[in-house]
């Protein structure tokens, strides 16, 4: 019997109906380590004589690739695949699909509810209150601030049409040239642009190719004093050491982070600052989302490996 690889852990952990399906058409289905992302040596045990891979954000190398003999179709449960090796894929013939948009929503209520964290102190309250204190610090509203939006596609649109309507002005960037269609309530910009005018500087795009930070040192002294940065991206769009220093300084008020170069995070140097608000890479980990992603990346992974050569 034909072979899928499962490995998303929002799938692993708790196994969805939509996968189970998979049975039906005549497929066995392998899973990794229940809700973890798996490491080289898990991928390699578990990739030998699988034909399909619904694959989530855990890294996968070019050996695992090579060992994958019949590996026909991957399809990812979301829209980034910065974690695959493209060109030994496409060497392969390996048919790539993705899920664009199915968990926008939910990256965008959770982009909204990390802007308000950090402009209300949210967190800072709620532990003080818990360790027997009354901590209150003032915070800033978001009505009337400008907000960049860096990355305007699926993601990028539903946080920008939420924060307009909640009164705050949008400025946004992206860094394909294809993505150049704003609504009227949305500036489009380059980078420098947004960085200077942002209140509230939120990262929706991919990882760049060669893996360098879109926001280093230099992007952080050009930014207005104060500002909040969100990341429900990818970790790599941020320069770490130089986010803390940025933040030591003061010119970054917080940083409000859903992603990590590892994860769970061993170093806590930065999650762990007093002005990092860190979440668990929750960003498309609602019911919705994973709902739509999940039957969206079924329905790719069928479609692919029906029309892939076997």
């Amino acid at each position: 019997m034909p072979r899928i690889l499962v490995t998303p852990r929002s799938l692993t952990a708790s196994h969805h109906p939509a996968v189970e399906r998979l049975r039906e058409f005549g497929y066995d289905i392998v899973y990794c380590e229940a809700g973890k992302a798996p490491g080289e040596q898990e991928l390699l045990r578990l990739v030998p004589e699988v034909v399909g891979w619904l694959a989530g954000v855990e890294p996968v190398s070019e050996a695992v690739i090579a060992a994958a003999s019949r590996l026909r179709a991957i399809s990812r449960n979301g829209v980034g695949v910065d974690n695959l090796p493209l060109s030994a894929l496409s060497q392969r013939g390996v048919a790539l699909r993705t899920a664009g948009g199915a968990n926008a929503h939910g990256v965008a209520e959770l982009t909204i509810g990390l802007m308000f964290s950090a402009m209300r102190h949210i967190p800072f309250a709620d532990s003080g209150i818990k360790s027997g204190r009354w901590p209150r610090r003032i915070g800033r509203e978001l009505r009337e601030r400008t907000v960049g939006v860096v990355g305007y596609g699926a993601v990028g649109r539903e946080v920008a049409r939420l924060v307009v309507a909640l009164g705050a002005r949008v400025v946004a960037y992206d860094p394909t040239p294809q993505a150049a269609n704003a609504d009227a309530a949305t500036l489009l910009a380059d980078l420098a642009t947004l960085i200077a005018e942002s209140d509230i500087v939120t990262l929706h795009c991919p990882a760049a190719a060669d893996g360098r930070p879109l926001l280093g040192a230099q992007q952080f002294a050009a930014c207005r004093r104060g500002v909040i940065v969100v990341n429900t991206a990818r970790a790599s769009l941020v320069d770490e050491r130089a986010m803390l220093e940025a933040l030591n300084a003061g010119q970054v008020a917080c940083y409000a982070v859903d992603v990590f170069n590892e994860e769970p995070p061993r170093d806590l140097t930065l999650a762990g600052d007093p002005c990092v608000i860190a979440t668990a890479h929750i960003g498309g980990y609602t019911e919705e989302s994973v709902n739509r992603a999940t039957t969206a990346a079924v329905e790719n992974l069928l479609e692919a490996l029906s029309s892939a050569s076997p």
